[in-house]
């Protein structure tokens, strides 16, 4: 699979507000945080989410990188821009003299609280992009530990901050995107028999 090329990010880009790593905003209307969590329920939106990261992309764009039909992607896209996920950016013409919206990702989704199924979802995504990467661009490590409870939040205190600052850094003009997954789960295999 041939590189995309990539443009330079967005002069507007913005990291996300602080708050502790991608947990939702305290006091938050228990009502918005579950229609949040709705609209960040399927692999679809979470992809168009990460295709809009650096670039603001029209509708017909967005489907044909995700192969789709336009119509089946714009009641995503709806969705997306409804619940603050996405924006539109100013309208431009297309080719053709067409009318057409950019849309840019907000950044929000790293607040995003979390929901039944998340981290199945964010799974399955990953493995849907991982598909169509080039394998040679792909790096994967698999590890076992014991951990005690000290440790584990240590761990995750190391792991947090990490990606607080990744996520908080400004796109590197003409590189090359990436996108990056961690998954710390109890093995159950390991645990002792009752």
């Amino acid at each position: 699979m041939a590189p995309t090329p990539h443009r330079d990010p967005d002069p507007q880009w913005a990291p996300p507000a602080p708050d502790g790593g991608g947990g939702p905003d305290a006091g938050a209307d228990p009502a918005e945080l579950d229609a949040d969590a709705r609209a960040l329920a399927s692999s679809l939106r979470l992809r168009i989410l990460r295709m809009c990261l650096d670039d603001a992309l029209t509708n017909r764009e967005i489907a044909d990188r995700l192969g789709k039909n336009p119509a089946t992607v714009l009641h995503h896209v709806r969705t997306l821009v409804d619940r603050g996920f996405l924006a539109a950016d100013p309208v431009r013409r297309g080719a053709r003299g067409s009318r057409e919206v950019p849309y840019r990702a907000t950044r929000k989704s790293w607040r995003a609280p979390d929901f039944p199924g998340k981290w199945q979802l964010m799974l399955s995504t990953f493995v849907e992009e991982v598909a169509e990467a080039d394998p040679d661009s792909v790096r994967m490590t698999r590890l076992g530990v014991r951990l005690s409870a000290d440790e584990h939040d240590e761990l995750m205190s190391r792991v947090d901050a990490f990606f607080t600052e990744l996520a908080e850094r400004r796109p590197t003009p003409g590189g090359r995107p990436y996108s990056v997954l961690f998954a710390l789960h109890e093995d159950a295999g390991r645990l002792p028999r009752q």
